[in-house]
């Protein structure tokens, strides 16, 4: 029982010694199955980076080029495919996300106003943390966040279930912890022609 708090301490670690970070990553999104059909999944690729409280980026390279980037006020959404961008206000899309429990809370107890956070067993060689959004009317139902390493302390995995039944797994490679990024990787610019929608 007590090496279940292992995930939880190694979170904690995380958030505390992250600062910055890059990795590239693999995710891989299963619909629930429709009319008897097995469920589908599709999986994309590319890579991600965050600097804390409230910046990071997440580059898909494949199969469709898609940025999502917050650069600490707006929250930008670029699908080229759609050529199409979306822009939010980062404080209202944030709260309860995937990205909040990974790249912008400062700690541990910032992360516990949002989420209800709870160590999980052990699988598949990592440390596991079950994170519950308290807001119960996003489209967001479960995290579950796997880290490797010594201390537990290294983000591998986020598994992510959504109201929709939607199952989201992202795999993280090649973590670097606090690497010196650039500033343009949290700028986005509308590329000229495209489409700009603020919902």
């Amino acid at each position: 029982m007590y090496a279940w708090a292992d995930g939880l301490k190694g979170l904690e670690t995380f958030i505390q010694t992250a600062q910055s970070g890059r990795a590239d990553f693999t995710q891989v999104v299963t619909a629930p199955p429709k009319n008897g059909e097995a469920a589908r999944s599709k999986t994309s690729s590319g890579t991600f980076a965050f600097l804390r409280p409230n910046r990071f980026s997440f580059q898909y390279k494949k199969p469709f080029e898609q940025s999502i980037v917050a650069d600490g006020q707006t929250l930008w959404l670029y699908d080229a495919d759609l050529n199409q961008v979306t822009q939010r206000k980062q404080a209202d899309a944030l709260g309860s996300t995937p990205a909040a429990l990974i790249a912008s809370a400062p700690n541990l107890a910032a992360l516990q106003k949002d989420f209800s956070l709870q160590a999980a067993p052990d699988k598949d060689g990592l440390k596991w943390v079950q994170a519950t959004p308290k807001a119960k009317d996003g489209q967001l139902q479960s995290v579950r966040i796997g880290l490797r390493g010594e201390r537990s302390d290294q983000l591998a995995v986020l598994e992510i279930q959504d109201s929709f039944g939607q199952r989201s797994v992202l795999s993280f490679s090649r973590l670097e912890i606090n690497p010196s990024l650039p500033a343009e990787t949290f700028q986005f610019k509308p590329p000229a022609g495209v489409d700009v929608l603020k919902p």
